[in-house]
């Protein structure tokens, strides 16, 4: 079976997707991957083909400077790159798919994925990596709040956001006349699959996000969908001296958000006294301090005292796979949702907001972190549970078997 993965976004969007596609390999499935240039070697090293959807997000998601907003004029540049960049991302769907596909899978934020899968008369399942879906459980991710509105006021909320405009609605009526559908919007086209039951499948643990009562039966969680272990990167013997120099230290890093710049992280690590890996910042190499580039987070986490990130859903989960404590710093988006599940877990202190962020209150994050025996055995007892679970793909390869089955 053909299958077609829509991965718009960052690198924390498309490495879940590239290590189901290797799972999926292995069972006979012909994958192939969409998404931007710079991940293409993350694609094929998956096994996967590869194929290019024009743009990229990195600039997209770097923040203002910790502890400030970011003002009007910021946030109108930001919508119109951000709807320029999902035309394009529409664009390289339609020229993915032409190449062959039996099933389209995608995520979030590719509901023009849909729209092409009408046109060529293939079933498409939702792929997603957060809970996207209106429910009383949650707050809609958009928000970017960790606030809970009571079940009427999330489900309301969801609703109201799921029904208003979007910056991928543009593609959707472009592609939809481009390939002679009748109009219809793309928030028309969610409450139709809404009402047909069509599936989504979700990329993390009911562990760690119980399945809302009042989901519909096609919405499933499958537990992680884990990236692949990356067999082109090797510690450098610099962070191997580090690491067995001492005791374990503490991560500091945003990932591709680059949100932090490299005087703030040191500051933070030179006052806290302990010793500290400062991923973003490389050049730095002190007896506590060691600035580093890109990591393998699967292999570096558990190694760890403790972790601070950004609580994106990808390192989120690479930090609870680890089995240590967390301090979510999250910026937007679904991150401050997932920075309330570490620490409503008891993984984790409360989160700090970005737009509240100070060296002072990031320290005194830390001293509570390392200082409270129950962050790490929880975290260590959530690890544990995490790695009983079933194989993520599973439920994935049944539900692939099933809608070719109905057509």
């Amino acid at each position: 079976m053909r299958v077609l993965m829509v991965t718009p976004g960052t690198r924390g969007d498309v490495a879940p997707m590239a290590g189901l596609a290797a799972k999926l390999g292995t069972q006979g499935f012909e994958v192939s991957i969409a998404a931007n240039a710079e991940y293409a070697p993350l694609v094929t090293s998956a096994g996967a083909d590869f194929h290019e959807l024009p743009g990229s997000m990195t600039e997209l998601v770097n923040p203002a400077a910790p502890g400030q907003k970011a003002g009007a004029k910021e946030l109108r540049w930001y919508m119109r790159q951000l709807r320029s960049y999902f035309q394009s991302a529409a664009t390289g769907t339609l020229q993915a798919a032409a190449h062959g596909a039996e099933v389209i899978m995608a995520n979030s934020v590719a509901p023009f994925a849909y729209d092409i899968a009408e046109a060529l008369q293939i079933p498409a399942i939702g792929a997603h990596l957060q809970p996207s879906e209106p429910s009383s459980a949650y707050a809609p991710m958009v928000l970017g709040t960790t606030r809970n509105f009571g079940a009427v006021g999330n489900k309301l909320l969801g609703s109201l956001i799921s029904a208003s405009k979007a910056p991928y609605d543009p593609p959707v009526a472009r592609l939809r006349a481009e390939l002679g559908l009748p109009p219809r919007s793309r928030s028309a086209s969610e409450r139709q699959r809404r009402r047909k039951d069509a599936p989504i499948l979700h990329g993390f643990s009911p562990l760690i996000v119980p399945r809302p009562k009042d989901w519909r039966a096609g919405m499933s969680t499958c537990g992680y969908w884990w990236p692949q272990d990356s067999n082109d990167w090797t510690a450098p013997t610099e962070l191997l001296d580090f690491l067995a120099a001492g005791p374990p230290p503490v991560y500091l890093g945003f990932g591709s958000t680059e949100a932090l710049d490299a005087d703030f992280m040191h500051e933070v690590a030179a006052r806290s006294g302990r010793r500290f890996i400062l991923q973003g910042a490389p050049g730095i190499n002190e007896p506590n301090i060691l600035g580093i580039g890109n990591t393998d987070h699967r292999w570096l986490f558990p190694q760890m005292a403790a972790v601070i990130h950004h609580a994106g859903a990808g390192t989120t989960a690479a930090g609870l796979r680890a089995g240590v404590p967390t301090i979510g710093v999250p910026i937007f988006t679904d991150q401050p949702f997932w920075a309330a599940r570490v620490h409503a877990l008891g993984a984790g202190v409360e989160p700090i907001k970005y737009k509240e962020l100070s060296v002072e209150r990031l320290l005194a994050a830390i001293d509570q972190t390392l200082s409270t025996d129950i962050y790490a055995v929880r975290a260590a007892h959530l690890a544990k549970q995490l790695e009983a679970e079933e194989d993520s793909s599973l439920p994935v390869i049944r539900a692939l078997h099933h809608v070719a089955s109905s057509r």
